[in-house]
C-alpha cells in the first residue's frame, strides 16, 4: 500500500464489495472506520446503482479504540441479520480496521447465525481490490457449493446427447467495465448457439444460485481477474471444463464461438455464419485506411489490454508501440503479449510511470483506463477508454457492450473515431484565420454577429505561453540508436509554430523524425531550416 495522488485499485476490501453489491440476498458486514463508508460512493454516483450497496460497517471511531471494538463488530453483525435477513453473510475488515485484530470470521461464527457465514481474509497490505474480488467470489462458490462437490475420484459421466447443453457465466460483478452489456451480448450468442445458461454469476445470484453452478457442463469466463480462481476450483471439484478465450474483438469473438461449440459437442458454422461485426468491412473501407500504421499505446486490466492490443494490431492496422497493465498478477499474460508486438512491457500501478512511458513513446492514440485518459488529454494525444478503472461517463445509458460482435463494432468506433476527429481538428486549425473559424467567431447557426478574424492568427494561447525553445520528448526506444551521439533537442519557437501546420494526423511522426534528425547531428536547437532538412532526409 503507498500514499498517491490517483489509484488504479482501491484496498481489497473494495474488491469484496464488488462482488457483495452484484449478488442477492447477501450482506456484508465490513468491520471498518467511520471514514470507509466512502465506498458506497463508487456504486451509487459512479456505476449509478438505484440502490445501496448490501455493506453494514461498524463505523467505529477513535473514541472507540479504547474500549471493546469486537463487541461492536458483534453488535452490527447481529443487527445487520435482523435487519436485511440475508440468506448468507460475508464478514471482513477494512484495511484500518486489520490492525485491531479482532477476527471478524471468529466473532461471526460466535453468533451462531442460521445462515451461511463466508470469512474473509484480505490482507490490504500486500493485495488490491481485483485479487479481493477474486478471493471472495472463490470464497463464496467453495462455501456455498462446496457441500454438493462430489468426492474425489468422481469422473464426470458424458451427457445425454438429448439433453441440451449447458453452462455458467462467471465474472461479470458490480463497478465492471461494461459487465452488464457483455453478459446481454454472450448471453444472446449462447442462445443462438443453443446452450443453455444455468448460473450467472457473481451478477444477479443469490446463494441457492451458486450452490447449484457444479450442475452445468461447463463455465464460461468472461473476466479472468475476477473468476480463474473460482472457475479452476469448480474444474477440479466437478470436472466442468472452462473458457480460455475472451471475445472481444471480431477474430477473438468467433474463436470463443468456436470453444463453447467444442465444449457443448455442437455445430457453430450456423452461428459463425449468420453474424459478423460492420467493423470488419469498416477496417478495409477507404476512409479508414487512411490510419494503418498509427501507433498506439495500450495500458489497462491484463483482459482488457491484451484484447484491445489485439484488435489494435489485427483488425484495425494499428501499430502497438506500447502495452502494460497495473494487475500485476496477470504481468505473464502481458509480457507474452508484448513479445508478440516487439516491445518493452510496463507492468505498473503507478501512474507517474505511465505518464513518462507515453511521453517517451509519443503514441497517435493511447487505450487505457480513466487514468490514461487524463494523462492523453494533458500531453494532447488522442485516447479510448477500454479498461478499467473507469468514471460516471464509462456506464452510459446506451448498450454498449465490448465484448461480441456489436462490441466489435462499438471498439472500431472508439479506436478509430478519435484520430478521425483529430483531421477535423487539422482542418479547423488550417482555417483558424477565416472570418468564419476564428476563435472569437460566433457559432455558424447563428448568421451574423461575428467577429472580425484576429491578427496575426499564430498559435493558440496555451502555446503564445511556452517558453522560448521547447524541451522534446524522449525519442521512442531504439530509433536512431548508433547513428552519432544522440543528445537532447528543443524546439525554437517558430520552428514550434512551423510544426503545428502540419497535419494533425501525421504530426507526431514528422516530431519524432525531425527530433531523430537533430539529435542524430548534435542540433541542440531545432528551427525550421532543421524541420525542412528532417523532412528532405526521410522523403529520400
Amino acid at each position: 500500500m503507498q500514499l498517491t495522488l490517483w489509484t488504479y485499485e482501491g484496498p481489497p476490501h473494495v474488491g469484496a464489495m464488488r462482488i457483495a453489491t452484484a449478488m442477492k440476498d447477501v450482506h456484508y458486514v465490513l468491520h471498518a472506520p467511520q471514514g470507509d463508508t466512502y465506498a458506497d460512493l463508487l456504486f451509487t454516483m459512479i456505476e449509478r446503482l438505484p440502490r445501496r450497496p448490501p455493506v453494514t460497517y461498524t463505523t467505529f471511531q477513535a473514541r472507540d479504540l479504547g474500549s471493546d471494538t469486537a463487541e461492536l463488530f458483534k453488535n452490527a453483525a447481529r443487527d445487520a441479520y435482523q435487519r436485511f435477513a440475508p440468506k448468507a453473510m460475508l464478514v471482513g475488515a477494512s484495511c484500518t480496521a486489520e490492525l485491531i485484530q479482532d477476527d471478524p470470521g471468529g466473532l461471526a461464527k460466535a453468533l451462531d447465525l442460521p445462515i451461511p457465514v463466508v470469512a474473509l481474509e484480505l490482507p490490504s497490505y500486500q493485495r488490491k481490490e481485483n485479487w479481493g474480488a477474486a478471493e471472495t467470489f472463490y470464497q463464496v462458490v467453495r462455501t456455498l457449493a462446496g457441500p454438493k462437490a462430489p468426492a474425489p475420484g468422481w469422473v464426470r459421466p458424458a451427457r445425454d446427447p438429448a439433453v441440451k447443453p449447458s453452462c455458467n457465466i462467471l465474472g461479470p460483478c458490480a463497478l465492471g467495465f461494461r459487465h452488464r452489456d457483455d453478459l446481454k451480448e454472450i448471453s444472446a450468442l449462447l442462445g443462438q448457439l443453443g446452450v443453455a445458461i444455468n448460473v450467472v454469476a457473481p451478477l444477479g445470484a443469490g446463494p441457492e444460485d451458486i450452490a447449484r453452478l457444479g450442475d452445468a457442463d461447463f463455465n464460461v469466463v468472461l473476466y479472468p481477474e475476477v473468476a480463474s480462481i473460482a472457475a479452476q476450483w469448480l474444474t477440479r471439484s466437478f470436472g466442468q471444463p472452462a473458457t480460455k478465450t475472451i471475445p472481444i474483438g471480431t477474430g477473438a469473438t468467433r474463436e470463443f464461438i468456436a470453444e463453447v461449440a467444442a465444449l457443448a459437442g455442437i455445430d457453430p458454422a450456423p452461428v459463425l455464419a449468420a453474424n459478423e461485426a460492420r467493423a470488419t468491412w469498416y477496417a478495409r473501407s477507404v476512409d479508414s485506411t487512411y490510419l494503418e500504421g498509427k501507433r498506439v499505446f495500450v495500458f489497462g486490466d491484463a483482459t482488457h489490454a491484451v484484447a484491445a492490443a489485439r484488435v489494435a494490431a489485427e483488425e484495425l492496422g494499428f501499430t502497438v508501440c506500447g502495452i502494460g497493465t497495473y494487475a500485476r498478477e496477470f504481468a505473464r499474460e502481458v509480457r507474452e503479449a508484448a513479445k508478440k508486438y516487439g516491445v518493452e512491457p510496463l507492468i505498473s500501478d503507478d501512474y507517474l510511470e505511465v505518464e513518462a512511458q507515453v511521453e517517451a513513446l509519443q503514441p497517435d492514440l493511447v487505450l487505457g483506463s480513466q487514468m490514461e485518459r487524463h494523462i492523453a488529454k494533458r500531453l494532447r494525444v488522442p485516447c479510448a477508454v477500454i479498461s478499467g478503472p473507469v468514471h460516471v461517463q464509462d456506464f452510459p445509458a446506451r448498450y454498449s457492450p465490448q465484448m461480441g460482435f456489436e462490441g466489435a463494432n462499438g471498439l472500431f468506433d472508439a479506436f478509430v473515431h478519435p484520430l478521425m476527429m483529430g483531421l477535423e481538428e487539422h482542418l479547423i486549425g488550417m482555417f483558424r484565420g477565416d472570418f468564419e473559424f476564428h476563435a472569437d467567431a460566433a457559432p455558424s447557426h447563428l448568421g451574423s454577429g461575428t467577429s472580425a478574424a484576429p491578427s496575426p492568427p499564430a498559435l493558440s494561447r496555451e502555446r503564445e505561453r511556452e517558453p522560448e525553445v521547447h524541451s522534446s520528448l524522449s525519442r521512442p526506444a531504439g530509433e536512431g540508436q548508433g547513428e552519432g551521439s544522440a543528445i537532447a533537442v528543443g524546439w525554437a519557437p517558430d520552428a514550434e509554430r512551423e510544426l503545428h501546420k502540419i497535419p494533425f494526423f501525421v504530426r507526431g511522426r514528422a516530431r519524432r523524425n525531425t527530433e531523430r534528425y537533430a539529435s542524430e547531428r548534435g542540433m541542440p536547437t531545432i528551427t525550421v531550416e532543421t524541420l525542412y532538412d528532417a523532412k528532405a532526409h526521410f522523403s529520400r
